[in-house]
Formats: C-alpha cells, sequence, structure tokens
C-alpha cells in the first residue's frame, strides 16, 4: 500500500502569519525523502492555504509525484492541464468548509463527470473520484472512464472505536469489493490517523492511502524538542 501525504496544512501554518515558513515544498521534499510515495495538495478555489505558486513548483520538482485535489470547475481543469500533475482528485467543494465534508456527487452529475474526466485522461494524467463508499456512487464512477476513486473514510474515522466502527468499516470494505470488481484501483483518505489507519489493511487491494492532518500534528509533536534544541544552541554562548 502507497502513502500519499497531505500537505495543506502546512501552507495553513504559514498563511496564518503570511511570509514563507513553514515552506510546503521543503515539507514535500522531506515527506519524499521518508518515504511518502506521492504528495497531494488541494488548490481550493479562495486559495485558503496551497497557492497557485506552490502547485507550480510542486509539478516541476522531478521526484514529486503530484496529486492534485481540485474542485470540478473550468478554472481547475484548466490549471491541471496547463500544469499536468501525475494525478488529480475531483472533490466536492464548499467555500464555507472547514475540510472537505462529504464525497463526490458523481452520481447525480454522470454526463458532465465524464465529459470533465476524459479531457484529463486525454492529457495523460490519472484522475480519481473521491467519493462515499455507497454502491451507488462506484457505480456511478465507473462510467466515467475514471481509473480510480478514493474512498471517503472520513465516517468511519470518526466512528473509530464507537459501536458504529464495524458498520462503517465494512461499507469501505464492500465498495472496495465492488470497485475493483469494475475495473477501478481504490485509494482512500480523509480522517485517518495513527490509531484507525490499521484497518486499513483489512480492505483488499487499497492502492494507496491520502493522509495529511495527523501527519502534520504529529510532526509538530515529534519535531519541537529538536527545533526548540537547535534554537537554545544559537542563541547560547
Amino acid at each position: 500500500m502507497l502513502l500519499g501525504v497531505n500537505i495543506d496544512h502546512v501552507a495553513t501554518l504559514r498563511n496564518a502569519r503570511g511570509g514563507f515558513e513553514p515552506d510546503p515544498i521543503a515539507a514535500a521534499k522531506i515527506c519524499i525523502e521518508n518515504g511518502a510515495d506521492s504528495i497531494t495538495a488541494h488548490l481550493r478555489e479562495d486559495r485558503r492555504h496551497i497557492k497557485d505558486n506552490d502547485i507550480n513548483a510542486l509539478s516541476k520538482i522531478s521526484q514529486i509525484r503530484l496529486n492534485l485535489e481540485m474542485a470540478v470547475t473550468d478554472e481547475m481543469q484548466k490549471i491541471a492541464l496547463n500544469i499536468k500533475p501525475h494525478s488529480v482528485c475531483l472533490v466536492p467543494e464548499k467555500r464555507q468548509e472547514v475540510t472537505t465534508e462529504g464525497g463526490l456527487d458523481v452520481a447525480g452529475q454522470i454526463n458532465k463527470m465524464t465529459e470533465f474526466v476524459a479531457a484529463l485522461l486525454d492529457a495523460g494524467i490519472y484522475v480519481s473520484l473521491f467519493i462515499d463508499p455507497t454502491e451507488e456512487q462506484v457505480r456511478a464512477a465507473a462510467k466515467t472512464g475514471a481509473q480510480f476513486i478514493e474512498l471517503h473514510t472520513g465516517q468511519y474515522s470518526n466512528a473509530f472505536g464507537s459501536n458504529k466502527e464495524e458498520e462503517e468499516f465494512l461499507k469501505l470494505n464492500e465498495a472496495s469489493r465492488l470497485a475493483h470488481a469494475l475495473g477501478l484501483k481504490v485509494n482512500a483518505g480523509h480522517g485517518l490517523n495513527y490509531q484507525n489507519v490499521r484497518r486499513m489493511h483489512q480492505i483488499g487491494d487499497l492502492n494507496e492511502l491520502n493522509i495529511g492532518h495527523s501527519i502534520i500534528a504529529r510532526s509538530i509533536e515529534t519535531g519541537l524538542a529538536d527545533a526548540v534544541g537547535q534554537m537554545k544552541k544559537l542563541i547560547t554562548r
């Protein structure tokens, strides 16, 4: 199973004060050097974290396999066709949401999605659809021509450790089985952390997990001792 690391919240921290620190590009390189197989970045319509310059820079680094998360809009399609990332993951997007809430409604817009996906495929870009683990959405995704789906693991993550965990896990497992039967490759992500991610091994043939917030949060804890120590050395005579 591959690991894609989402670096959006490195940019969130940078943007909180402005300037250049921390640098999402430097963070992406560190992730790749330490085992990440790809880098995911969500260029939102309101540019609340990742900026256009970040995407342009990431797309030019040969050792980084860039997965561009984006809304199904003409603007985003134009950007993707221009920079040609390794892959795109099409997600729903609301301006007021803190993070992506729920999967894309592929079933309710088959014609639009098929046309949108086709333009990306023609440019040699792999396409994934971020969907809830339901039969309706999996079957609809298979009709669009996209090679991948990314199963929304948010409900499972929220239910982890509760009496609803098994129910939500089974939805993911069944959706993955159906997707493979329909010829789709399966990724998964959203809300996964160092505790609940372990059950993903029980889902057969998952291709890649895309994880961001928990990794960035853990990096602050595990890297803080070194950061403070280095600064102390610099100011101590």
